[in-house]
Order: structure tokens, then C-alpha cells, then sequence
């Protein structure tokens, strides 16, 4: 992990060729995750994001806190600008006006309507700016039958199809542990606002770009082919706990020492090696497992006959016996294990971050390189209205939280 020092240096000679989105300047309206992650993506990158907070509360992602610690603030408010607006004042939204009049992007997350009934409606916006790209997120999309329902992760997660599919047969449908519906969207959203934008530069006559993205259409695009599988068979594809529906084996396996190790083998080199390291080298002349499909059906087999070898062994046992045998395997981590991970310090996926109190945490870094590069943390997650100095014509003082 770096040093406090070394980020701070990081900081003061920052690379601008891992930031190359300086010059861009984007207004969050959204709350909490699916804007926030958007925005993430593009403050990262260098942008200017401005995030507009309601006064004294600000974003609900504040309110997200570990032993009084807004740790996902933290992570995903850094590198970001904050602006106190009350927007249910004149004032307020003068001021809103004035920052949209300088913006690139503009992003929201309210209920469909609401933007309109706020006073910015698209014509409103193309008379205060007709370069901008307006990115809307919401539950189920801006028209439709469910466009005015409320639209939580948790609904799309369960609703797009992935709960039925997580988890195991004999047990409830699993929802995943984390923003999963929020995150996928704000990943997808980063890139349509950058495609818009590029647009926007070419147009001699421009007009606003309005991108209308719900939280369950990525979710459900990523899940793969349901629905042509499902044409095809007639059939849901049954909860497989962690075996794939797709290839066998893919599964987890419990080493001597009540550890776990993960294990894809679905290619028939990968599965003659791993078959030749267990003793069995007539696997792939077994009938039970000498096609793909014949796997899947006797998976519990296959399952039986690999765990049986790998409970004999420990989990550096394990790993060892899989490397030798380049087989695609890997042990099962958790946060305690990815602390003291050597991949994770030498590739500095962890850059310690004070805290508005003064603590100093670690937060994962930009999840990539560019020409070698991460682009730095430029600043840590900003109080409400720290920003308002720079970005409002009449500036208003709020008190840090």
C-alpha cells in the first residue's frame, strides 16, 4: 500500500495523460449509487464533477457510514466537487441554472417527471444550453407501464431475472450483496455519456442529448441469452448454486484444511491434466464425461470425484497442485486475505485516504492503467457545499459534515 506521503505526492504531480477527461465538466444531481458511480467513473478520469447537495443533509450516500465513517462517500465521492443548493428556493435554482449553462453532462436519478416539474424541461435545457448531454436514470426508463414506480436495486435485481438464477435449487433465490442493479448502470451510463458528448462535439447545430437509462435494462442485458434459451427449451435455467449452467466442472471445492478453492475446467486440455492429477486418467474416456454434455448431466459425479482429491490436500497444497498442472484455479478471499495480498500491494490497487476526521483508509484506486498510469486521487470526497465558492456567483457558507 502507499504511503500517505507518496499519495500526496501522486497528487501534486498528477500525470495528465491518466486523467484525460480534464476539461470536462459534468452536474450530479443524482443520489446515492447509480449517478455516484457514473460520476465516479468520469471524476476519475479527470472531469469536473460537480455534485449538487441539498443543504446540512446533502447526498444519502453520506448516510451510508461504518463507525461513523461514510466509507462509500469516501470511495465514491472522491475526486468530485460539492455545491450546497436548496432547489426548492429561486435562488437555488438560479444558481442551478448558471452551473447546467456550463456544464457538458448533466446527470439525475428522480422519478421520471420530476426534472420537468423542477422547471427543466428539454426545451428549457436547450435554451440554457444546447451542447448538453442529459443523462436520466431511473427504475424502469422514462416511458412504459412502469415508468412511474419506484425503482430500487433490490426490485430490479429481483425482478430482471438474477435472483431465480443465484443461488441454489433447494433454497430462496438469492439477491447479491452489494449495489449490483445501481453499479451495472452507472458503469454503462460512464460510457453513453462519453459517446453523447463526442457527438455533441461534431454537431454544427447542436441540440441536447437525452440518454434515457433504467436500472433493469443493463442489468437484464448482462445476464446472457435467457431468452432464446429459453425459446429453445422451454425451461428456466434451474439456480446451480456456484456450478455454471454453461460448462462443467465450475465449482467450489473444500481443501483439508476447511479452506476453499475455485475451480473452472470446462476446456478439454485444462480437464485431461486435471483428470491425469486426481488418478483418474480415463475421465475423458468415461462415458459419464466425455462430452460437454454429458458433464453437465453427471455433474455430482464429476463434483464427487474432484473433491474427493482435493480434501486430501491443504489450500497451498492445492494451489501448487494446480499450478503445476496450469490448471484455471484459485483460492476463494475474503477483505482479511485481499489486506495482506502481494498482487494486490504490488499493483497499488489500495491508496490510503484521510478521512474528513482526520483517520487515514484505504480505498481501491482507479481500476485500470493508462500508458502505464492510474489516474491519482486528486482530492478526497468533499464536504457538503465545499465547492460552492467556486462554482456559485453568490456563494453560500455551509458548515462541513
Amino acid at each position: 500500500m502507499n504511503t500517505p506521503q507518496a499519495a500526496a505526492d501522486m497528487n501534486a504531480t498528477a500525470d495528465h495523460e491518466a486523467i484525460p477527461l480534464g476539461g470536462l465538466t459534468v452536474v450530479d444531481l443524482s443520489r446515492l449509487v447509480s449517478g455516484n458511480l457514473l460520476t465516479h467513473v468520469l471524476a476519475d478520469l479527470g472531469a469536473d464533477v460537480v455534485k449538487v447537495e441539498p443543504p446540512g443533509k446533502g447526498d444519502e450516500l453520506r448516510g451510508w457510514r461504518r463507525k461513523g465513517v461514510s466509507t462509500y462517500w469516501l470511495a465514491y465521492a472522491r475526486n468530485k466537487q460539492s455545491v450546497a443548493l436548496d432547489l426548492r428556493s429561486e435562488a437555488g435554482m438560479a444558481q442551478l441554472h448558471g452551473l447546467i449553462a456550463r456544464a457538458d453532462i448533466l446527470v439525475e436519478n428522480f422519478r421520471p417527471g420530476t426534472l420537468e416539474r423542477m422547471g427543466l424541461s428539454r426545451t428549457t435545457l436547450q435554451r440554457l444550453n444546447p451542447r448538453l448531454v442529459l443523462v436520466r436514470i431511473s427504475g424502469w426508463g422514462q416511458t412504459g407501464l412502469m415508468a412511474d414506480k419506484g425503482g430500487f436495486g433490490s426490485l430490479i435485481e429481483a425482478r430482471s431475472g438474477f435472483a431465480a438464477m443465484n443461488g441454489y435449487a433447494d433454497r430462496p433465490p438469492v439477491l447479491p450483496p452489494f449495489a449490483m442493479a445501481d453499479s451495472v448502470a452507472g458503469l454503462y451510463g460512464a460510457t453513453l455519456a462519453l459517446a453523447a458528448q463526442r457527438r455533441q462535439q461534431a454537431c454544427a447545430e447542436p441540440q441536447v442529448q437525452e440518454i434515457d437509462l433504467s436500472l433493469f435494462e443493463p442489468l437484464f442485458s448482462i445476464l446472457g441469452p435467457q431468452a432464446a434459451e429459453y425459446q429453445l427449451t422451454g425451461a428456466a435455467v434451474p439456480r446451480s448454486g456456484s456450478r455454471s449452467p454453461t460448462h462443467a466442472p465450475r465449482n467450489v471445492y473444500r481443501t483439508r484444511d476447511e479452506r476453499w478453492v475455485a475451480l473452472s475446467a470446462g476446456m478439454e486440455g485444462t480437464l485431461a491434466r486435471l483428470f491425469e492429477g486426481i488418478g483418474y486418467p480415463q475421465g475423458l474416456s468415461d462415458p459419464r464425461f466425455a462430452t460437454h454434455e454429458a458433464r453437465l448431466k453427471h455433474i455430482d459425479a464429476l463434483d464427487d470425484l474432484i473433491q474427493g482429491h482435493l480434501v486430501k490436500l491443504s489450500l497451498e497444497e492445492a494451489l501448487q497442485f494446480f499450478a503445476e498442472r496450469d490448471i484455471t484455479a484459485g483460492p476463494i478471499c475474503d477483505i482479511t486475505d485481499l489486506m495482506h495480498d502481494p498482487y494486490i500491494n504490488e499493483r497499488e490497487l489500495l491508496v490510503p485516504t484521510l478521512t474528513p476526521d482526520g483517520q487515514t483508509l484505504p480505498i481501491h484506486a482507479a481500476p485500470y492503467r493508462i500508458n502505464g498510469r492510474r489516474p491519482p486521487i486528486r482530492r478526497a470526497a468533499p464536504t457538503i457545499g465545499q465547492d460552492n465558492e467556486r462554482w456559485l456567483d453568490q456563494p453560500v457558507q455551509e458548515t462541513p459534515t
